[in-house]
Protein backbone atom coordinates (compact mmCIF):
# COMPACT_ATOMS: atom_id res chain seq x y z
CA UNK A 1 0.00 0.00 0.00
CA UNK A 2 0.60 3.41 -0.85
CA UNK A 3 1.95 5.83 1.63
CA UNK A 4 -1.45 7.76 1.71
CA UNK A 5 -3.51 4.77 1.68
CA UNK A 6 -4.72 5.02 4.85
CA UNK A 7 -5.61 6.86 8.32
CA UNK A 8 -8.10 7.74 10.34
CA UNK A 9 -9.95 11.30 10.33
CA UNK A 10 -11.77 13.41 12.36
CA UNK A 11 -14.52 15.78 11.79
CA UNK A 12 -15.56 19.02 13.54
CA UNK A 13 -17.63 21.30 12.80
CA UNK A 14 -17.31 24.99 12.48
CA UNK A 15 -18.99 28.54 11.97
CA UNK A 16 -17.89 31.41 9.78
CA UNK A 17 -19.41 34.91 9.73
CA UNK A 18 -19.03 37.51 6.96
CA UNK A 19 -20.81 41.10 6.39
CA UNK A 20 -20.31 40.20 2.68
CA UNK A 21 -21.24 36.77 1.47
CA UNK A 22 -21.53 33.26 2.91
CA UNK A 23 -18.49 32.37 0.23
CA UNK A 24 -16.17 34.63 2.44
CA UNK A 25 -18.02 33.25 5.84
CA UNK A 26 -17.10 29.50 4.41
CA UNK A 27 -13.44 31.32 3.68
CA UNK A 28 -13.02 32.37 6.93
CA UNK A 29 -14.01 29.59 8.46
CA UNK A 30 -11.30 27.66 6.78
CA UNK A 31 -8.46 29.71 6.59
CA UNK A 32 -9.22 30.41 10.79
CA UNK A 33 -9.38 26.67 11.54
CA UNK A 34 -6.13 25.47 9.75
CA UNK A 35 -3.89 27.83 11.71
CA UNK A 36 -4.96 25.91 14.72
CA UNK A 37 -5.74 22.04 13.07
CA UNK A 38 -3.35 20.49 10.68
CA UNK A 39 -3.58 18.30 7.40
CA UNK A 40 -7.05 19.54 6.27
CA UNK A 41 -8.37 17.58 3.74
CA UNK A 42 -12.04 18.15 2.67
CA UNK A 43 -14.20 21.17 3.96
CA UNK A 44 -18.28 20.68 3.01
CA UNK A 45 -20.92 23.51 3.54
CA UNK A 46 -23.81 22.17 5.65
CA UNK A 47 -25.82 24.73 6.65
CA UNK A 48 -25.97 28.74 5.32
CA UNK A 49 -28.43 31.26 7.52
CA UNK A 50 -28.19 35.22 8.15
CA UNK A 51 -28.48 36.96 11.36
CA UNK A 52 -31.32 39.86 11.00
CA UNK A 53 -31.70 42.83 13.03
CA UNK A 54 -34.58 45.48 12.93
CA UNK A 55 -35.54 43.17 9.64
CA UNK A 56 -31.83 43.51 8.06
CA UNK A 57 -29.26 41.18 6.96
CA UNK A 58 -26.31 42.17 9.01
CA UNK A 59 -24.18 39.39 8.53
CA UNK A 60 -23.71 35.66 6.78
CA UNK A 61 -22.96 32.69 8.29
CA UNK A 62 -21.53 29.55 7.40
CA UNK A 63 -21.39 26.24 8.83
CA UNK A 64 -18.60 24.12 7.61
CA UNK A 65 -17.41 20.16 8.37
CA UNK A 66 -13.97 19.85 8.31
CA UNK A 67 -12.13 16.90 8.23
CA UNK A 68 -8.25 16.32 9.13
CA UNK A 69 -6.41 13.26 9.57
CA UNK A 70 -4.81 12.48 12.76
CA UNK A 71 -1.07 12.24 13.30
CA UNK A 72 0.13 9.27 13.69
Amino acid sequence: MGKNAGGVYRIIEVVGLSKTSWEDAGRKAVETASKSLRDLRVAEVTKTDMKVENGKVTAYRTRVSLSFKYET
